[in-house]
């Protein structure tokens, strides 16, 4: 009767697949999080150099949404956007009061040269665009408070610096004793003191949109500095969890890996003799991560190939040949000896290569009986 005791090819074939789907599954949440790591490294390299995006009067929703990946902000830039929207009401109200000291001085009598901008051609003024840089008038104003496109108006202070132009321009282009110049300097003065009026209002305003913009702004930079730093913490946490997963996966394929030979093990040990201090170093610490009695910091190091488990074995193996082959590539395909001058490392490698050299007798003689 035959025995059924050998392992099926298809059991094997399972078990094998299953760790290629996890491996599988691991790449693709590694690629996931590496994705997310160059996003967090970029946000704070990126407000390491900020000095700031919103300039004096500019708008925070507006600055903000030309950056990207503005991850966590989607509340803040709404209360932004809020806040914005009641300054703009609150300056259409000041602009409405500044029409009605802009209307006072339109009416006046004397007012009547500056409505329309200025007939360079019909009077004969040809060296007028050469004196006045921006000509001005109320009807030019007018249009552009009225505007529904772009070039309207944002604040009372730019139709203030308008209205003062138009008086301005006229007494720059008039001499003094000129009609003209006498009612622009007149106008002039009657409209700054009504402007007077209005200015405390303004300034108000002005003092309270530069508080509600920083306040913006700040509320924005915390909420990206709050949601990065919980990000880089599951980033942390799950990068951990990868780690383990990859560590006991490593552990179940080695552990369904095959024992190494007597000649394997003793290929391995003068394969350990090849290392360079550093690699060297690094193999002894394998060896302590799974045998606690194997101290490679102590003063005498004793590394018993046959006294590892297969797992540690496997995973010596494994790194001396990639750590031997990067060694003979910077080598230029010759081993890499010990040509440092530590003469801690050189004692350690020593210790190491005489602890081998006799152990790998003893499997000789064992080998031969």
């Amino acid at each position: 009767m035959e025995s059924n005791l050998q392992p099926q090819p298809y059991v094997v074939e399972d078990r094998f697949e299953g760790f290629r789907n996890s491996v599988d599954e691991i790449l693709t949440k590694v690629e996931k999080l590496e994705k997310q790591v160059v996003e967090v490294e970029q946000y704070y390299e990126s407000a390491g150099n900020a000095q700031g995006n919103c300039s004096k009067g500019g708008s925070v929703v507006k600055e903000k949404s030309r950056e990207k990946n503005l991850v966590g902000t989607k509340k803040p830039l709404q209360d932004a956007l809020r806040t914005e929207t009641a300054a703009a009401k609150r300056m259409q109200e000041l602009m409405r009061q500044f029409s009605t000291i802009l209307r006072q001085i339109t009416q006046h009598k004397w007012a009547w040269p500056f409505q329309e901008p200025v007939d360079v051609k019909g009077l004969g003024l040809h060296d007028y665009n050469e004196i006045i840089e921006k000509p001005m008038d109320f009807s030019t104003i007018k249009n552009k408070m009225e505007a529904k496109d772009g070039t309207r108006y944002k604040n009372v202070r730019e139709i203030y610096a308008d209205v003062r132009l138009i008086f301005k321009n006229a007494m720059k282009y008039n001499n003094e004793k000129h009609d003209v110049h006498v009612m622009a300097k007149t106008l002039l003065e009657k409209f700054e003191d009504k402007w007077l009026q209005l200015l405390p209002k303004v300034a108000e305003e002005e003092k309270r949109q530069i508080e509600e913009e920083a306040q913006a702004q700040l509320d924005i930079q915390l909420a990206q500095e709050m949601t990065y730093a919980n990000m880089a913490n599951d980033l942390g946490n799950e990068l951990y969890e990868v780690d383990i997963h990859l560590k006991k996966l490593k552990e179940m394929v080695i552990q369904n890996c095959r024992k190494l030979s007597t000649g394997e093990k003793r290929i391995l040990g003068t394969a350990l003799t090849k290392l360079s201090p550093e690699n060297l170093n690094r193999a002894l610490e394998i060896v302590a991560e799974n045998n606690s009695s194997f101290h490679p910091t102590g003063d005498e190091v004793d590394l018993d190939i046959d006294a590892q488990s297969d797992y540690t074995l496997w995973r010596l193996k494994l790194y001396v040949r990639d750590a031997l082959e990067i060694q003979e590539k910077t080598s230029g395909g010759i081993p890499v000896n010990d040509t440092t001058d530590d003469k801690k490392n050189n004692k350690r490698r020593r210790e190491v290569c005489d602890s081998l050299a006799k152990n790998l007798k003893k499997t000789r003689k064992l080998s031969t009986l």
